[in-house]
């Protein structure tokens, strides 16, 4: 009498099936890491347009009660400080009659090259960016395509 084995079952992967889940999962995280750094510089340039315009709005309002953008050659309203969450430092230079205040992208945040203005008429520029985007001289960028805010 001859005895029948019962075919025994494996259980877990073998290491094609795990190259092969790996390979897959290489591959989204290469199409998608692009598209969420994007998205983060996009969120950090709204933070510091918001802080422009905040900003603007103060001096307007430092004018209306001193008749002057400038405190003895420096802007009337104080610059914030640079924080950790910030990725735009604010600089303001001023007149009696104009001033420009600027933010500048900080490269440990990875917004270098990016830099956006705005002044009392409120004319609202992006003097630099890094390559591959769209500059104006108009609007602040917002988008890789050259999109204003």
């Amino acid at each position: 009498m001859r005895m029948q084995r019962s075919p025994t079952r494996q259980h877990g992967f073998t290491l094609i099936e795990l190259l092969i889940v790996i390979a897959i999962m290489g591959l989204i995280a290469a199409a998608a890491l692009p598209s969420y750094r994007e998205y983060v510089q996009r969120s950090r340039i709204i933070d510091a347009t918001s802080r422009l315009s905040d900003l603007r709005v103060r001096m307007e309002q430092a004018f209306m009660d001193f008749r002057a953008y400038d405190n003895g050659g420096a802007c009337r309203v104080a610059m914030p400080p640079v924080t950790g969450n910030d990725a735009f430092q604010l600089t303001c230079a001023a007149t009696p009659t104009t001033y420009t205040i600027t933010a500048t992208g900080l490269a440990a945040k990875g917004m270098s090259g990016f830099v956006f203005t705005v002044d009392q008429a409120n004319v609202r520029a992006t003097t630099g960016l890094p390559g591959g985007w769209t500059t104006s001289a108009t609007c602040w960028v917002t988008r890789k395509d050259g999109s204003c805010n």
